[in-house]
């Protein structure tokens, strides 16, 4: 009997098993490769390619890719490896910045405190006071670390307030002296409102944008391109920083904070409503991705030299010019990592010639030589090659080079030997080497086209402006800032020829080359109604300012100075200072100039009725007084480096260095820089 019931029992088994067979194939089947819009919609996908069945017939976008879903956000503290003496390990958490990349990722993980361990360990201080000799600055300024928001703030300023703490009108109106800018009418908060707090960033360090949505970012980046990207393109044609890097930006927050910093400082720089919190907060903000970036070996190297050359203008543009020096040797230093020189084209070539113009103007400021050797930049100087219409930035190039050789050889002027035989050798070859560098000025202003001419020319008595110097009208804006390095040139090379010293007639045939260009130089000047040349004018003005020994001319050229300030907010009393020591401006020569004023006056019958220069200037110095905030006290002045050295500052700037800059973040990247070159396609 048990054997039948056993018996019984397995048809019955099979024939359970073969109905739940039959029910699972009947049962549709679960798609792994099916759109994700027929996932969100709950049906069973045909997997056609390029659009599937279910999305042709709704007329949808068929969605394709892998769903991830963020479950698990916790931060978790690493574990703690006991050190050894062979190796060093250390937890670096990148699970926020790999959830950025996907729609919505970054969005789960809360705002990161104070005391949130991301970061293995919070880096040092950096400073450059042991990678290169001081430059006539009061200290170097510290780089932020890499916690989210350091608690005490750069330079002295109070770390950023709470919105609720400040009394500030949300509805204020900037009021910047620029009326004619387009953001001039954005109705915002003035900078000291402050839409954060301590504990969150503007702009998270991995956050691509489309567009900018913020108020208050929007304005800033519409400073940066209409005041400040303009004098950074100007011998750039492709205008990368004011056209095109800014759209870049929106997907790279190094550089969008960066681009913003420089729009808080030149909103400070013009309008006293704003505080330093903003700007501050973006420069730290895109100084310390570009930190945690130079520790990456796999990072894109040409966004952080493009990120470092613009964090050098925010330093530039700062009160104290010079007291922020974090990212100006920096900055150079990445740009020989990548291999950019006179050559190079797209971004890299806008940044090689931006940094080495701003070099050139602090050189010819502080008579050093350059430190980058212009035989170096691999610039073509064959005047003979055809430009064609629309190069003329090929030729301003060749006259910056030019005139960084004519700084380097006033910068080597060394005195006269004792022993006459010697020092006359040394007289007739440093003339040698005058009489070539002005050759080079005349064979660029005989080969130069003709667009890079004047279109127009007034002398003084034929000006309604009223102006002493010639109008002399040129149309590009790369025109302008050649003619203005070629005369500056020219000024110098009339300062420093060698044969003066022997030769009356030389001394006085130098006298008349250097005033000559000192009133063409400020010429352009006094007309050109562009504020994109304002960075190389206001170096041009002070070296042709210094020739004149004319009082009315003297002081259309203060006037010409504080036009520069008010355009730019840029501190110009050290020029207003030096030109009124080298005119030698006291009360004895005052009076004596004033008798004979009338003289002047009436060889000028133009200028009859017109206000005093000297009245002028006085209301303009008062009312720019009375507007910006009292200067710190100066506790210590580090020695002034001496002239005729080699630029200090940028000395060292090369990775290749023992003591050089980022020394304490900077890791060689294991690739090389050129094969990253993605914005290059401009």
């Amino acid at each position: 009997m048990a054997s039948t019931s056993t018996a019984s029992t397995v048809p019955s088994d099979v024939a359970a098993a073969a109905a739940a067979a039959a029910a699972a194939a009947a049962k549709p089947k679960r798609v792994r490769t099916g759109c994700l819009t027929c996932r969100e919609r709950h049906l069973k996908c045909d997997e056609g390619i390029p659009d599937c069945q279910n999305c042709k017939k709704s007329n949808r976008e068929c969605k394709r890719g892998v769903r991830l879903n963020f479950i698990d956000t916790t931060i978790r503290t690493p574990p703690i490896t006991p050190p050894t003496e062979e190796w060093d390990v250390n937890f670096l958490d990148e699970s926020r910045e790999i959830a950025s990349e996907y729609r919505g990722g970054l969005s789960r993980y809360a705002a990161l405190g104070p005391d949130a361990d991301v970061i293995a360990k919070e880096e040092p201080a950096f400073d450059f006071s042991e990678a290169m000799i001081q430059a006539p600055v009061l200290a170097h300024q510290q780089l932020p670390s890499q916690q989210p928001f350091p608690q005490a703030t750069m330079d002295g300023y109070p770390p950023p307030i709470p919105m609720q703490e400040q009394g500030q009108d949300p509805h204020q109106r900037h009021g910047s002296v620029n009326s004619d800018s387009t953001f001039s009418s954005h109705t915002i908060g003035a900078t000291s409102v402050s839409s954060y707090n301590n504990k969150q960033t503007l702009t998270p360090p991995s956050e691509t944008r489309e567009t900018l949505t913020d108020s208050e970012e929007l304005l800033f980046m519409q400073v940066f391109v209409e005041e400040v990207g303009i004098w950074m393109d100007s011998m750039d044609p492709y205008k990368h920083f004011s056209r095109l890097l800014p759209f870049d930006s929106l997907q790279e927050p190094m550089l969008l904070n960066a681009f913003l910093a420089c729009g808080a400082r030149h909103l400070i720089l013009v309008n006293p409503a704003y505080q330093e919190n903003k700007a501050l907060h973006y420069y730290d903000s895109a100084t310390r991705i570009l930190l945690r970036q130079l520790q990456n070996p796999y990072r894109d190297t040409v966004i952080c030299a493009t990120t470092a050359v613009i964090l050098n203008v925010y330093e530039i543009m700062c009160e104290r010019a010079l007291q922020r020096m974090n990212h100006i040797a920096g900055a150079r230093a990445l740009i020989k990592e990548c291999g950019w020189n006179a050559q190079t084209t797209g971004v890299g070539g806008a940044c090689f010639w931006l940094n080495v113009g701003m070099e050139l103007l602090s050189c010819l400021h502080f008579n050093w030589q350059v430190a980058w050797n212009p035989d170096d930049w691999g610039l073509d100087m064959d005047f003979s090659r055809p430009t064609g219409p629309g190069r003329e930035e090929i030729w301003t190039y060749r006259i910056m080079w030019i005139l960084a050789k004519v700084a380097n050889f006033r910068a080597s002027t060394t005195p006269r030997l004792s022993d006459p035989p010697q020092d006359h050798m040394r007289i007739h070859s440093r003339y040698e080497e005058w009489k070539r560098l002005k050759d080079w000025c005349d064979a660029w202003d005989s080969s130069i086209p003709r667009t890079m001419q004047p279109l127009g020319r007034l002398y003084p008595y034929q000006q309604p402006s009223k102006s002493l110097f010639p109008e002399v009208w040129l149309v590009k804006r790369a025109t302008v800032v050649a003619r203005m390095f070629y005369h500056t040139a020219l000024i110098v090379l009339a300062q420093t020829n060698p044969m003066m010293v022997m030769n009356q007639q030389d001394m006085q045939d130098m006298q008349e080359m250097q005033m000559h260009n000192a009133r063409e130089c400020c010429g352009i000047i006094a007309h050109v109604k562009d504020r994109g040349v304002a960075s190389v004018a206001l170096r041009s003005i002070h070296h042709a300012g210094e020739c004149l020994v004319n009082r009315a001319e003297q002081e259309e050229v203060l006037t010409i100075v504080n036009k520069i300030h008010k355009e730019t907010g840029w501190r110009i009393q050290f020029v207003i200072d030096d030109l009124i020591k080298k005119w030698g401006w006291n009360e004895h020569n005052f009076d004596q100039q004033e008798q004979q004023m009338p003289t002047i006056m009436a060889q000028q019958p133009s200028m009859v009725g017109q206000p005093s220069y000297t009245s002028q200037f006085q209301q303009q110095t008062q009312s720019i007084s009375s507007s910006l905030p009292p200067a710190p006290p100066i506790k210590s002045m580090p020695p002034m480096p001496k002239a005729g050295m080699v630029n200090p500052v940028l000395a060292k700037a090369d990775f290749s260095q023992p003591v050089h800059p980022y020394q304490s973040y900077y890791v060689a990247p294991n690739h090389h820089p050129a094969g990253q070159n993605q914005f290059n396609h401009y």
